[in-house]
C-alpha cells in the first residue's frame, strides 16, 4: 500500500505534464504508454522538429532531417521507412509506434501550393508561380546573381522593395 501513492501521485503528475506542456519530451517505453492512452500523436507527415523531439532517442540533427525530408515532398507509410529515412535499424524506432500516425495527405487536394526554391529556380520555374510575372522573375534571377541567395523571406522582401501585400500573397509559394 506505500508504493501506491506515490505512484500514483508520479504518474499524475507525469498525466499533467503530458497534457499541458507540448514540448515535454518523452523518457521510456512507459511514457509513451502513458502518452498514447491520453490520445497524443505525432503525425509522421506532417512533425515538426518539436514534434520529432519529443520522442524518446531522437536528436536535433534526426528531427530536422525527418523534416527536411516530408518537406521536399517524401512520405512516410511506416516506422521502417522513418528507420530508412535516418539509416538506422527499424526495431529501434518499434516504441514509438504508440503515437506515431502514418496519415497520406494529396497536397493538391488540401490546397498546399509547391514551393519552389527562389535560390535555385530559374525563370521558367518562378513564372508558374502567381502573382510573378516574365519582369518580378528576372529581377528576382538578377538580383540572386549579384547579391547571392536571399536568406530568408525579409530578405527577398527587402532586396526586391516588394510590398507586404505582395509578400503575403507570395510567401506560400517561395522556399529559401
Amino acid at each position: 500500500m506505500n508504493n501506491w501513492l506515490p505512484l500514483n501521485l508520479r504518474l499524475q503528475k507525469l498525466r499533467s505534464r503530458l497534457l499541458n506542456d507540448p514540448y515535454y519530451r518523452l523518457q521510456s517505453g512507459e511514457e509513451i504508454a502513458i502518452a498514447a492512452q491520453l490520445g497524443i500523436r505525432i503525425d509522421a507527415n506532417q512533425a515538426t522538429v518539436d514534434d520529432w523531439l519529443r520522442l524518446p532517442g531522437l536528436s536535433i540533427h534526426q528531427a530536422r532531417s525527418l523534416v527536411e525530408v516530408s518537406r521536399i515532398g517524401v512520405k512516410f507509410y511506416c516506422i521502417e521507412d522513418i528507420a530508412a529515412a535516418l539509416s538506422i535499424p527499424a526495431q529501434r524506432l518499434e516504441p514509438l509506434k504508440l503515437i506515431l500516425d502514418f496519415s497520406y495527405y494529396d497536397d493538391e487536394a488540401l490546397g498546399n501550393p509547391t514551393q519552389i526554391n527562389v535560390n535555385t529556380a530559374t525563370v521558367e520555374n518562378l513564372v508558374k508561380i502567381p502573382y510573378i510575372d516574365a519582369s518580378l522573375a528576372e529581377v528576382v534571377l538578377s538580383n540572386r546573381l549579384s547579391g547571392g541567395h536571399y536568406r530568408n523571406l525579409v530578405d527577398f522582401q527587402q532586396r526586391l522593395n516588394l510590398s507586404s501585400d505582395a509578400i503575403a500573397q507570395l510567401m506560400y509559394y517561395l522556399r529559401f
